[in-house]
């Protein structure tokens, strides 16, 4: 059983920054692509970023330049990191690993962009 644990959401003003942490329990996590997604309030659970075990990274065109995910195999850790951040933005984050035929999810962080 693998626990994905968020942190560093919050309310930012628009053109602001925030940093997500996701912290990986088990010793499994360097193995597999991370992935962070979002959802805003009637909204499906769209995909952010991807990264792999080896650190190829794929992002959602809605964020591409302003987002980059990172990860830290040494510490369990997955990371977003978000610039130029807009009202848009708004939404639950959530960590996501992604193994062959499960995946784990994180409880959210709640990222909040005011105008």
């Amino acid at each position: 059983q693998v626990q994905l644990v968020e942190s560093g959401g919050g309310l930012v003003q628009a053109g602001g920054s925030l940093r997500l942490s996701c912290a990986a329990s088990g010793n499994i996590f360097s193995r597999y692509t991370m992935a962070w997604h979002r959802q805003a309030p009637g909204n499906q659970r769209d995909l952010v970023a991807t990264i792999t075990s080896s650190g190829s990274t794929n992002y959602g065109d809605s964020v591409k330049g302003r987002f980059t995910i990172s990860r830290d195999n040494a510490k369990n850790a997955v990371y977003l990191q978000m610039n130029s951040l807009k009202p848009e933005d708004t939404a639950v984050y959530y960590c996501n690993m992604k193994m062959a035929l499960l995946n784990y999810w994180g409880q959210g962080t709640q990222v909040t962009v005011s105008s």
